[in-house]
């Protein structure tokens, strides 16, 4: 006798699954076919990192070249998370290890790299022979990724160029005079906010928080021509989908990876870093700010109205597509929400932490606002001496990027690493990382490194040095686009805010500073958190 099957589908499976005595059965070969392929898969990824990793510990030793075992690299990097060493020190500490070298060899997750330990040679590979290391590491497929692939900081070679040429115009000191205004409107609206929160009694923020939607505020008016109050009206689009699309803690960082190192997988497996609501949201807002302005004739001094003037350039072989110009306009969510924000939170932080600098600062403020009234030029802020260092010394010590990458992609012959070994070849498609965080830490370069010190910048009374804030950003060519723009807001930011109030650091708020050694960026431990009190006029 033949027992009957019922056959029930699975929307989660391609076959029938059967019901039934047979399911067991059927359970158990799935079970087995799954752990032979996870066996397989694995086996397969840990011979090709191997191979690939041993590939590079060849030629570090062929060519002499002092460097880290790839398995003592991963053993390190335990070890600092379990001492909570975050990756910035980590890196600093490797620099300090090898600093009678020009470079030595590292690993990081799936990456051999050369870390460079020497500051002439790292303004050679960025500035003086930039041909040799155009771009960064990792690829994102544009048409698979219209804002993360167009970004300028994703492309390559010549599309990078030509993007570059057709921005920098929109980064000029005049057209950052354009937008001034609408900065100094959008901090003194959170200036205001702070202040009167804070009339009663002490406000404790969590200033990252505060921050982030200040500088979301000013990339929908600087860069997307729309009016945002994000501390008003918190849970408002622009910022609910920004947030989404730039954050990139826990497995999203994974997933950013992945869609860098292997995007056919990626592809296949419909693994996307920007989702479709937040692309669409964008593109469509892009595509109907463009319509509206040249329907009605309207301009404006932003990110948006630079990129459409750009159509009218003549010599230029192509111009940008809305959803180039939404990839660009996005470079902003991308340094607003974490970079930007971030350093905002460290120099305020700074203050707190050294009230004496604070009211130096708030004197130089009110003297501003003494002699040019309640709306200072740009000219006013921008010239303000001791701001500048302070800014600077915040770089400094907080720089925007720890560490930053370039790929060699044409032949370059480095120096050797140490006196009596021969020169290096690199082969286009190798890297090289560059410690910002170490560079700038260097006791040879800025004495007593772990001081907050503006006055290290100023000499006869003028801002003297500048390196700080051009390291902090990149060196040549390939360095931020929008690092005034950067600093301009931020300049920004606490000129308001400490003309109306003061800060001190909140009883959450871990003193001093440790940087977090569980995230790639550059944070505090614990958070950021401030207490804010009114000034007395």
């Amino acid at each position: 006798m033949t027992r009957e099957i019922t056959i029930q589908w699975s929307s989660q499976l391609l076959c029938p699954v059967p019901t039934g005595p047979t399911r067991a059965i059927f359970s158990y070969c799935v079970k087995v076919i799954m752990e032979l392929c996870t066996f397989l898969l694995t086996t397969v990824i840990v011979y090709l990192l191997y191979h690939f990793f041993l590939k590079k510990e060849n030629f570090f030793e062929k060519n002499g070249i002092p460097h880290v075992k790839p398995l003592t690299a991963v053993a390190g990097s335990v070890c600092n998370l379990v001492r909570g060493v975050s990756l910035a020190e980590s890196v600093s500490e490797f620099y300090n290890a090898n600093s009678k070298v020009k470079y030595a060899g590292t690993s990081f997750l799936m990456t051999s790299a050369l870390m460079i330990c020497d500051l002439e040679l790292t303004k050679q590979i960025t500035v003086k022979y930039f041909d040799h290391f155009v771009n960064h590491d990792g690829f994102v497929d544009p048409t698979d990724e219209p804002i993360f692939g167009n970004n300028l900081f994703f492309l390559h070679d010549n599309k990078w160029r030509e993007v570059r040429n057709l921005l920098t115009p929109a980064f000029t000191s005049s057209k950052l005079k354009g937008m001034f205004k609408l900065m100094s409107e959008c901090a003194a609206a959170f200036a205001d906010y702070l202040a009167e929160r804070s009339h009663q009694k002490p406000l404790e923020i969590d200033s990252k928080d505060v921050f982030t939607r200040y500088a979301n505020d000013l990339i929908g008016t600087c860069a997307f021509g729309v009016k945002v109050d994000s501390m008003r009206n918190p849970n408002n689009e622009f910022y609910i989908l920004g947030r989404k699309a730039t954050n990139f803690g826990g497995l999203n960082v994974l997933k950013l990876i992945f869609v860098q190192k292997v995007p056919r997988l990626a592809k296949l497996l419909g693994i996307r870093i920007v989702s479709d609501d937040v692309e669409k949201f964008f593109i469509q807002l892009v595509r109907d700010t463009i319509a509206m302005r040249d329907e009605k004739g309207i301009t404006r001094p932003d990110v948006i109205q630079l990129m459409m003037e750009t159509r009218n350039n003549e010599g230029h072989g192509r111009v940008l597509t809305i959803p180039e110009m939404t990839a660009q306009a996005f470079v902003f969510f991308f340094g607003g929400f974490e970079s930007t924000s971030t350093f905002m939170c460290f120099a305020m932080q700074m203050m707190a932490e050294n009230p004496e600098i604070q009211v130096r600062l708030q004197s130089e403020v009110d003297e501003v606002f003494d002699e040019e009234g309640d709306n200072p030029p740009y000219e006013a802020v921008n010239n303000m001496v001791y701001l500048d260092a302070v800014v600077n010394e915040t770089l400094r010590m907080y720089p925007v990027n720890a560490v930053m990458d370039r790929v060699c992609t044409k032949e370059f012959e480095l120096p050797p690493p140490l006196s009596g070994k021969k020169p290096v070849l690199l082969k286009p498609g190798f890297v090289v990382w560059i410690p910002y965080y170490a560079l700038l830490r260097d006791p040879s370069q800025y004495p007593d490194p772990d001081v907050f010190n503006p006055e290290r910048f100023i000499s006869d009374g003028k801002t003297s040095a500048h390196a700080a804030a051009s390291l902090a950003f990149g060196l040549g060519p390939r360095m931020c686009i929008g690092n005034r723009f950067a600093i301009l807001e931020t300049k920004v930011l606490l000129v308001h805010i400490l003309r109306k109030c003061s800060v001190k650091p909140a009883d959450r708020m871990i003193t001093p500073v440790k940087l977090d050694p569980y995230t790639f960026a550059m944070k505090a431990k614990g958070g950021f958190w401030l207490e804010v009190q009114p000034r007395q006029k």
